[in-house]
């Protein structure tokens, strides 16, 4: 009841009398009061005006169960909606869930992580009241071969929800971080359960630096929030929102051809070295090309000096700027 109250509230430009919640919900007028004094206490600003109702006047940052919820027009992507103060990482609560059967969509999010991921077993610097570290549990019926495609699906997702909500010009360092000013400001983690030619489950673990000032160390350099980049103060809960509406969009277009065709274009046209040179590092070998956008399966296309086209595979291949990280 909470939820949808809140929901309500956002939704509503006027008072909404205490009455018509209790015939809403068919409860008293003591309940609604204390869903109000539940939410006060988690910081929203909320008018109670006698023979008028209540009316919502501020909303903190908070990422609640309630706050997202209250958020999401999706039919599926955060259906569920599983918040922790302090987890060890939402990556690992989420593939929990799906050994135990959890349901597809199901959003786990975290203030604050322990210990957080990055790809190649790096941690993912993880302080709290700053950032999100949120992972969604899928269970798309498609071969083990096509699920890594997904991290490209989801980050075409940030990218767009990024620019939607911050104005910044977010792009995409292939395959899957985000960067603003050729600084990173998302990483994201896919890992999955197969057996043979079946996907049990998929996870996806994104982490956004959202109103971060500072970085640790080595960060410093190639770091970067959105604060900091646009020197605004976001609300994390929206951007949550719109990476899911986008997430499940991009989704189901993938779902239709079970590849990146339908996405391929929005993809390259983020693609932040498209077009321009770059140093291809393969274990052993290291070579410049020219990055001309992905293929239907999330590969990147160069063109060697030569003119001939090579399809590099993420894999343990890393491609980076002629002068540095982009």
């Amino acid at each position: 009841m909470k939820n949808e109250i809140l929901r309500l509230l956002k939704e509503s430009d006027t008072y909404i009398s205490g009455q018509q919640l209790c015939d809403d919900f068919k409860v008293s007028r003591t309940s609604i009061w204390k869903v109000m004094e539940q939410l006060k206490k988690e910081g929203y600003g909320i008018e109670a005006v006698r023979n008028r109702g209540y009316r919502l006047i501020s909303s903190p940052d908070v990422i609640s169960e309630a706050e997202i919820s209250s958020l999401l027009k999706t039919c599926w992507a955060g259906n569920r909606v599983i918040y922790f103060d302090e987890v060890d990482s939402t990556n690992n609560r989420a593939k929990d869930s799906g050994e135990r059967g959890g349901i597809h969509g199901t959003l786990f999010i975290a203030d604050r992580q322990s210990a957080g991921k990055g790809r190649r077993g790096r941690t993912w610097s993880s302080p709290p009241g700053e950032s999100i570290y949120m992972t969604i549990l899928l269970r798309p019926s498609i071969t083990p071969s096509r699920a890594p495609m997904l991290t490209l699906v989801m980050g075409l997702s940030v990218a767009e929800a990024v620019r939607e909500v911050t104005g910044a010009d977010a792009k995409i360092k292939w395959p899957n971080d985000i960067v603003i000013n050729k600084k990173k400001v998302c990483g994201i983690l896919t890992e999955m359960a197969t057996e043979m030619m079946y996907v049990n489950y998929v996870v996806i673990g994104v982490g956004i630096n959202v109103n971060q000032r500072q970085f640790p160390g080595e960060l410093a350099g190639m770091a970067a929030s959105l604060c900091g980049e646009t020197d605004k103060v976001y609300r994390r809960s929206e951007i949550i929102a719109a990476v899911m509406e986008r997430f499940e969009k991009n989704y189901e277009t993938f779902l239709v051809s079970g590849d990146l065709s339908g996405l391929k274009k929005a993809y390259d046209a983020v693609l932040v070295n498209c077009g321009q040179e770059v140093k291809v590092l393969e274990p052993g070998n290291e070579y410049i090309a020219v990055a001309e956008g992905i293929d239907q399966v999330g590969e990147l296309i160069v063109r060697l000096p030569d003119g001939q086209r090579r399809r590099v595979f993420a894999g343990e291949v890393s491609v980076r700027g002629i002068y540095g990280y982009v």
